[in-house]
């Protein structure tokens, strides 16, 4: 796995595609000042949103939508404006995006899957990855009980962040090392890259970009590469492309503290009254 820290990083790096993935705006849980800060410091061509950008599941049990998901949304529609292809493929969290492949809201373009052709001539399949968890797609109460479960866990991870930024240590994810100390946890995430690379290899695609199980990683699974993007509420980890086709796991536990840009908030709201509308076109 290739991976890079750049928390000490000041310039803007100039890259081909970035790929992100499980920022879940919605939840209290999404670590929207971190990638705040992180889009502040990348621009690519292209830019590929994989899945559970919004959370909806959370959004239906109670609304949660401070400024900071505003930000983020009119940080990618800048991005838009100013040239980047944005290319938004919806998850399970997300799922109400699916009813408009094709369509273009703001300048970003909704896509159920996408294949990403890689500057060293590299296919790539790239999908959420929720179709391939058999509790999503079998069994919707279970999956609505491991996502309380889960939340209980980010809820300790917000209260130790917030701790150990106060003492000035780095930030670490509880949830993220509580998930890997369960076997089941790890089994699965094992069983579910193997049946991605499946997926990749009956597309004939030489690799595999997903998120949806929040563990980000860059690795050969026989002749595909698998790689998933991470996500924001736990790990804060993007992928990479550089020009040459080279592929870089980033995880940003930095704030720069960098100047933001001040817009109005109206454009990213009403973008997102759209897409919930059961009446949007």
């Amino acid at each position: 796995m290739t991976a890079a820290s750049v928390s000490q990083q000041n310039s803007v790096r100039k890259l081909r595609t970035l790929f992100i993935s499980d920022v879940h705006l919605g939840s209290k849980a999404a670590k929207t000042d971190y990638l705040l800060d992180f889009l502040r410091h990348h621009e690519a061509e292209t830019i590929i949103l994989v899945g559970d950008i919004v959370d909806g599941w959370r959004l239906k049990r109670s609304w949660y939508w401070p400024q900071s998901c505003n930000d983020v949304v009119q940080k990618l529609l800048r991005k838009a404006r100013k040239g980047s292809r944005i290319i938004y493929i919806p998850g399970n969290h997300d799922e109400f995006m699916r009813d408009f492949p094709g369509v273009h809201f703001g300048g970003i373009e909704v896509a159920q899957r996408h294949m990403h052709k890689g500057a060293d001539g590299r296919n790539y399949l790239v999908l959420h990855g929720d179709e391939f968890d058999v509790v999503v797609r079998n069994a919707r109460v279970l999956a609505y009980l491991g996502d309380w479960a889960y939340d209980m866990a980010i809820a300790i991870n917000i209260g130790l962040a917030a701790i150990r930024r106060r003492l000035g240590m780095p930030y670490w994810s509880f949830s993220s090392w509580a998930k890997l100390q369960v076997k089941h946890a790890v089994n699965f995430i094992g069983e579910f890259q193997k049946v991605v690379a499946e997926e990749a290899r009956r597309h004939d695609a030489q690799g595999v970009i997903c998120g949806h199980i929040h563990h980000a990683v860059i690795e050969e699974i026989d002749d595909v590469r698998y790689i998933n993007t991470g996500d924001w509420v736990e790990s804060c980890t993007a992928i990479a492309e550089h020009y040459d086709g080279r592929m870089e796991l980033i995880t940003w536990h930095r704030m720069g503290g960098g100047l933001a840009e001040v817009e109005s908030s109206s454009e990213a709201e009403k973008m997102l009254a759209q897409v919930l509308s059961p009446q949007a076109a």
